[in-house]
């Protein structure tokens, strides 16, 4: 919820951001995405809030599959992130060769303030929950 209002009243992005060097932009997008929650979205299933039973049966079917072989497990996990990878460039090579980039420029819209915005209001739903 701070962190949320605090992007809603100071709406300038970090100049440095713009700097990142080519090579490092896999580690730079892995620390953008833990800074923005994706590896939060794990939180609940270690903390054991989800629990099994409350699963719909393809959830259920899936934890049972993957819990009993790490090797299935990996196979899930690797596979999703090639293909995720794979279709997010083709979108990109899409764009970029059809539409080219003075449409990107063009047509490119901050989504800042929704960001800023959602987190507060996630923030404040959370706190009013837990009081």
């Amino acid at each position: 919820m701070t962190v949320g209002a605090y992007l809603l009243i100071n709406r300038r992005h970090p100049r440095f951001l713009a700097r990142v060097k080519p090579t490092r932009l896999a580690l730079w997008s892995f620390l953008a995405a833990m800074a923005h929650g994706a590896g939060l979205m794990l939180l609940p299933i270690y903390l054991g809030l989800c629990r099994i039973e409350e699963l719909d049966t393809g959830h259920q079917a899936a934890t049972e599959l993957m819990s009993g072989n790490i090797e299935t497990a990996l196979t899930v996990a690797i596979v999703h992130t090639v293909v995720m990878t794979l279709s997010g460039g083709v979108l990109a090579v899409g764009v970029y060769s059809w539409l080219g980039l003075k449409f990107l420029s063009k047509t490119w819209f901050n989504m800042d303030a929704l960001w800023a915005l959602s987190l507060f209001l996630v923030g404040l739903i959370g706190v009013w929950t837990a009081v």
